[in-house]
């Protein structure tokens, strides 16, 4: 049974990946979306607030209008939708590259360290162990806070990348080192396989499930990472719209303009969830000895 079958038989899977693909649909489309709402994540809309009572949105639920759908920010009147899916692209841009990246650099050198041991095994290992004992989010918030000047969506895929291969690593890393002894590899070196042979036509394909479900599984806690960056303001900063930045600055709002605060709150929350139930899902695909649920 393929994954994709196996995937389809569990209903928390395909209510995941429906979400998921909302998910992705919505932030490719966001030039779109906003154009049919007529406005853009940086418009300033001062007719929608009120002055008078401290910039708040006109109007019940934070200003929930026919030309405003989920409402505008207080004080400056930006569209909330529009910021929502503009920070979707944003998030899913930076969870996805700084996956990819953690994920080559795991994959490769953890293969490397599994199948040829020795000083490779060691050099590489004790890297690992070093960056996995560094206390990794206040470096992420002093590397981010020591490059002004620069692109911060760039920045955290690198940053993010760096600090997330060890992760990736460990895990092809001991995969390796057991396929590198299988019965299979032996038979190939017999036949007078290379080395560079084994390890490419060998042992890497039978890597590709562990390294699918690490990356699946990546994912939501880059988008987590980012928002919480975002929130301490060390991360993605404004204009750009973030949802983490967007939390943050509805904090203060959120006894007088709850779907400010309860907006991106619950995007958030939704989109890591169904990441998370995702992965899981694929892992337990890939187990034959797991059933459908």
């Amino acid at each position: 049974m393929t994954l994709i079958r196996r995937l389809s038989a569990r209903r928390s899977a395909v209510l995941a990946s429906a979400v998921v693909a909302g998910l992705v649909l919505v932030a490719l489309a966001a030039p779109l979306i906003t154009w049919i709402a007529g406005s853009s994540p940086t418009a300033f809309h001062g007719d929608a607030v009120d002055p008078a009572l401290g910039g708040l949105p006109r109007g019940a639920a934070g200003g929930i209008s026919t030309r405003h759908w989920l409402g505008v920010e207080p004080v400056n009147g930006r569209d909330v939708l529009a910021r929502m899916v503009y920070g979707a692209q944003v998030s899913l841009l930076i969870s996805v590259l700084a996956t990819a990246l953690s994920v080559l650099l795991g994959t490769a050198l953890g293969l490397v360290a599994g199948f040829f041991g020795g000083w490779a095994d060691t050099v590489i290992g004790r890297t690992m162990d070093l960056l996995l004992s560094f206390p990794s989010l206040i470096f992420m918030i002093a590397l981010i806070s020591a490059a002004p000047g620069t692109d911060r969506r760039l920045l955290l895929v690198v940053v993010l990348g760096f600090f997330g291969w060890p992760y990736v690593g460990r895990i092809v890393r001991g995969q390796a080192m057991v396929l590198a002894r299988g019965e299979f590899v032996a038979a190939a070196r017999v036949l007078g396989a290379s080395r560079q042979a084994l390890l490419v036509r060998e042992v890497l394909p039978n890597l590709t499930g562990p390294v699918l479900v690490v990356a699946t599984m990546s994912i939501p806690g880059y988008i987590a990472t980012e928002a919480g960056l975002s929130f301490l303001g060390v991360g993605v900063q404004a204009p750009t719209p973030s949802w983490g930045q967007m939390i943050a600055t509805a904090v203060p709002w959120y006894a007088a303009d709850p779907a400010y605060f309860l907006i991106p709150g619950v995007f958030l929350f939704v989109t890591v969830l169904a990441f998370n139930v995702l992965g899981d899902a694929v892992r337990d695909a890939l187990d034959p000895r797991s059933r459908p649920r």
